[in-house]
């Protein structure tokens, strides 16, 4: 069914390659989905214009014949408002002691509070720290100097890389400045792998990315999804069975819209998206439910895979 290989390979060392694991920090809606997609050269992480999109730390890995790079894509350092927020913060700032190398991703602009506050977390690591500034194409080129100027007035930082994730620009070279931070080290997954999450996984993601792009901003912070059940049949025909969480009746009732067309437009999306991605045909049953609260519930945050046993 699969065309994304999950599972860990055997280490082995080969002669002169390079690997190591790079976190990608950054408030929310920094676009740090968008480049780490882009530094693999394939879709891995949702995307979406609405903050706090990525929810859990992924690995998602570039493979070259000279190295191996596994990046950790985090969510966004915010101030939290609830549990799940608390647990996105933690596995953020968790990274920056487990990897090799931290890409600092911004905005191209002055640095705000929230960008210092990220920046006072640094004081107390060792591992290098490259300022990546997203989104050049979308100030002038005059203006990119002094905005490097004002970021490195606050912080050491090892390089300083104005890229836009979106267009590509400059892409190249952050990808081999981050190679040179690379040690000689074994390759830690198959060549074949871009990401260690399992299937299950990766189509809730895919669900919960076409409601955040199909809904208001009311909607998207109080969604999870469940893959309940996935089933392989004849015809290679895969049959998914997910259920979409809500804080909020009103919220059940706009997921699932007038005669049922929002969650029948969710449902289109995300059923061409796997098919693609799989190599499959897929039949998707889709189902909201209300769970009240359920950002604030322990038992609903490890139920949902946020929270360990």
């Amino acid at each position: 069914m699969s065309r994304i290989t999950v599972g860990v390979n055997k280490l082995v060392a080969e002669n002169n390659f390079k690997s190591g694991f790079v976190a990608l920090v950054g408030r929310p809606n920094v676009g740090k989905s968008t480049l780490v997609n882009r530094l693999v050269g394939q879709k891995v992480a949702i995307m979406s214009d609405k903050p706090q999109t990525t929810r859990h730390k992924i690995h998602s890995v570039l493979n070259r014949d000279d190295a191996q790079v596994v990046f950790l894509d985090t969510p966004g350092i915010h101030k939290p408002r609830h549990r799940l927020g608390e647990r996105m913060v933690d596995l953020a700032l968790g990274a920056l002691k487990e990897v090799d190398l931290v890409l600092f991703l911004t905005v191209a602009g002055e640095p705000g509070t929230g960008d210092k506050y990220i920046i006072d977390q640094f004081q107390g690591i060792s591992t290098p720290v490259i300022l990546v500034l997203n989104k050049i194409d979308l100030v002038s080129r005059g203006d990119i100097l002094p905005i490097i100027e004002s970021f490195r007035h606050l912080y050491s930082f090892n390089e300083i890389i104005p890229v836009s994730a979106l267009t590509g620009d400059n892409i190249d070279r952050l990808t081999e400045v981050v190679m040179g931070y690379l040690s000689e080290g074994p390759r830690y997954y198959p060549e074949g792998m871009i990401t260690d999450q399992p299937e299950r996984f990766i189509m809730s993601e895919i669900i919960r990315e076409k409601v955040l792009q199909l809904t208001s901003q009311e909607i998207p912070h109080s969604v999870s999804v469940d893959v309940e059940e996935i089933q392989q049949r004849p015809n290679n025909v895969v049959a998914i069975r997910a259920v979409i969480y809500t804080e909020r009746d009103s919220q059940k009732g706009i997921l699932i819209g007038r005669s049922g067309g929002m969650l029948k437009e969710v449902g289109k999306r995300a059923r061409e998206e796997m098919e693609a991605l799989f190599g499959s045909r897929v039949f998707l049953e889709l189902w909201v439910k209300v769970k009240s609260d359920w950002r604030n519930n322990e038992k609903y945050l490890k139920n949902f895979g946020y929270l360990s046993e």
